[in-house]
């Protein structure tokens, strides 16, 4: 029976009758596991990924994180790796050699911006990047060294939408990988692999472990593609607690209830910003009056809490007005949490394909599991001392 994703986040990742009845996966701390023979040691070494081996290749905890990310992403398998970036750097480090390319789409995250820019070219592979709207034309962009297309859509800054399908027909039909970084949709919002994508990449900090206290990431692939990321990801010496891991086992169970109530507090707070005249755009493409609306109905089934408003330019003492006296958004990097956050975000020079030329400034706010009445009024009381600032 192929059980709808709400009922299977209940039940993915647990094993009650391997572990003597325990309703969750028991936390197995360990660097050491020892044999009671030769023959079980050696069995065990010539398949480290399929039991309990070694400290660095994990516990039950990881094994069935990694099972229960795989399973809703409709992937053969999937890694654990210590953050986000992490995630990110090895679905790109499995997939390219010296001498290759990747392209990347120009709303990517600005840390996986970084790296490819000053560590990859260290290793002799070209980045190049490319406007998130380009759709199928993609294919004008990959040449005879291009190897992987790597996507993020929405940009968890700008949030402009990619579409998928295209780019993904168009990569596979010249011969290359597709890889996408779904953190803000996860799987329950946009089922990636059903759209093409071969390499799904989750911050799992984020909405997946949901409770701002834990860093890990992960990766889900099928076939030779997820065991290029088993090869490297052994290599690099990743490894992931298994306290991580089972908080983000724990953040599984709640994942889709926490997402519907973001989403609905979020659409709620954009139908009220739209009424604030200082408001001169709304980035998030659940709402209808976002400009890739059309192409996240066609694709999405779910949103989260992470948006974007565009202000009048401010100066620093405006800026500082509008969010140091927030009493329920705080400032602070990351989102994805039962907490709401405000972050003052400037896509300038985080771009290189495609100017950001809207005028402005850009405001980052991830809305929270707090009241949106509450949320309001908290809102509230910064367009007041921030018209009080105003000319």
């Amino acid at each position: 029976m192929n059980k709808h994703p709400r009922t299977r986040l209940a039940h993915l990742g647990r094993n009650p009758s391997r572990d003597g009845g325990l309703v969750n996966t028991p936390v197995g701390r360990t660097s050491t596991v020892v044999f009671p023979s030769l023959a079980a040691l050696r069995a065990a070494t010539a398949r480290p990924l399929d039991g309990v081996f070694y400290g660095r290749f994990g516990t039950h905890n990881r094994h069935d994180l990694e099972a229960a990310v795989a399973d809703l992403d409709g992937a053969e398998g999937a890694v654990a790796v210590p953050s986000g970036l992490a995630a990110c750097v090895l679905a790109i480090l499995s997939q390219v050699s010296a001498g290759d390319e990747v392209l990347i789409t120009d709303n990517v995250y600005w840390p996986t911006r970084k790296t490819c820019d000053d560590w990859l070219s260290r290793m002799g592979v070209t980045t190049r990047y490319f406007d998130p709207a380009v759709g199928a034309a993609v294919s004008d962009l990959i040449g005879e060294r291009t190897r992987l297309v790597y996507l993020e859509s929405p940009g968890s800054v700008t949030f402009e939408l990619c579409d998928v399908p295209a780019i993904c027909r168009a990569a596979h039909a010249a011969g290359c990988v597709t890889a996408l970084d779904n953190t803000w949709a996860t799987a329950l919002g946009f089922d990636a692999r059903a759209h093409g994508v071969d390499l799904v990449v989750h911050a799992a900090t984020k909405y997946l472990v949901g409770h701002s206290d834990a860093m890990l990431g992960l990766v889900s692939a099928s076939g030779e593609a997820l065991q290029r990321l088993r090869e490297i990801s052994m290599a690099l010496g990743h490894s992931v607690s298994p306290d991580d891991c089972a908080l983000a086992l724990r953040g599984l169970r709640t994942l889709a209830v926490r997402l519907d109530q973001h989403t609905e507090s979020a659409l709620a707070i954009c139908d009220w910003l739209n009424r604030q005249e200082e408001v001169q755009e709304i980035l998030f493409p659940p709402w209808p009056g976002d400009r890739h609306h059309a192409l996240w109905a066609r694709d999405f089934v779910g949103g989260c809490g992470l948006l974007a408003i565009r202000l009048p330019a401010l100066s620093e003492q405006q800026l500082a007005r509008f969010v140091d006296g927030m009493d329920l958004f705080a400032l602070g990097y990351s989102w994805g949490g039962f907490e709401s956050l405000v972050l003052p975000t400037d896509p300038r020079p985080l771009r290189s394909a495609t100017p950001w030329e809207r005028s402005g400034t850009l405001i980052r706010l991830h809305i929270g599991l707090e009241a949106v009445d509450d949320l309001v009024t908290d809102l509230q009381a910064a367009f007041a001392r921030l018209r009080a600032e105003l000319p």
